[in-house]
């Protein structure tokens, strides 16, 4: 673990003074989910408004599969040319990557820049006869058998779920599905009581005329601003902590800093584009840039959070 967590530092690490690098070609961005999850979502965006800043052509690589790990695995395997970079999800990387045989670890990758960091929510379908989180607990602690959509085994989302059953005290079955949109699209079917994911992911499907979703609670210490009328778990004495994902864009292991300084340039002045942050506030996005020292150290954090929490939620 301390091993791994050095070398993950020296990684991280950038001089002060770096060569000017340019990519020569078109940069491939994988993302490890399909095309119309959240994640997917989110890179399209960034991708699309980083072109004014990155003159190369950007392609959006999805490679879905087994939770993530097709694509990480694939990321971690790529030239360190600066040609291929790639998102990860956080918790769900560090989670798989502190599993025992994992095909990659946290000091297979570079930080570049993180992309967004989103709370986590509780929700039914909008016809759902639950129609707060303290009747969706009782039913489940009465019945014994709820079922909840979740993004994979092990993902952030049924994370989210293990989260919130330990702390309300109820046992349900969880379903995984391959990725958020199809997760969603279970609980808009009925498929399932409940799920958990992230408020960009349900942002779209709770408001209008017609909302197919209700939500029930943030996982957050403070209400989200995006939905202002929902609690926090921790108002209703349940997990009273911020749980939730963060989107974060890197490189293989072995990438140039030079590489490593102009991706963190290039996105840092997309991400601030006043553009750029509207198109995500009407998205429903939580744009929240990290520079590589900063992503750094929230995925250190989070590797400790999937060691000391996680593992032991599936125990």
């Amino acid at each position: 673990m301390k091993k791994v967590l050095a070398a993950f530092a020296v990684a991280m690490a950038l001089p002060m003074t770096v060569m000017a690098w340019e990519p020569t070609g078109d940069v491939n961005v994988i993302v490890a989910y399909k095309a119309g999850s959240g994640t997917d979502t989110g890179a399209r965006l960034l991708a699309t408004e980083a072109q004014k800043y990155i003159p190369k052509t950007i392609i959006i690589q999805n490679l879905p599969g087994a939770d993530g790990k097709i694509g990480w695995t694939k990321l971690v395997q790529s030239k360190p040319d600066g040609q291929t970079i790639g998102f990860i999800n956080l918790p769900t990387f560090t989670t798989l990557a502190a599993q025992p045989g994992a095909p990659f670890s946290i000091n297979d990758i570079v930080p570049i820049a993180n992309h967004l960091t989103e709370a986590g929510v509780v929700a039914v379908k909008a016809d759902s006869p639950y129609k707060t989180i303290e009747e969706l607990v009782a039913a489940a602690k009465e019945k014994g058998n709820l079922k909840a959509s979740t993004n994979g085994n092990k993902a952030s989302n049924h994370t989210a779920a293990q989260l919130l059953a330990k702390s309300a005290g109820f046992k349900y079955k969880a379903i995984p599905y391959g990725g958020t949109a199809d997760q969603l699209l279970a609980l808009r079917q009925g498929e399932v009581d409940f799920t958990c994911a992230k408020v960009a992911d349900v942002a779209k499907l709770v408001k209008g005329d017609k909302p197919e979703l209700r939500v029930l609670a943030v996982f957050n210490t403070k209400r989200d601003p995006e939905l202002p009328n929902v609690p926090t778990l921790g108002e209703k004495g349940l997990y009273p902590e911020w749980y939730g994902s963060a989107r974060a864009l890197v490189a293989p292991k072995g990438t140039k800093p030079e590489v490593i300084q102009y991706y963190v340039e290039a996105f840092k002045k997309t991400m601030q584009d006043p553009a750029v942050i509207e198109a995500h506030k009407k998205a429903g996005m939580a744009l929240d840039f990290k520079d590589n020292k900063e992503l750094g150290d929230l995925i250190k954090a989070q590797d400790k959070f999937a060691r000391d929490v996680v593992n032991d939620l599936y125990k």
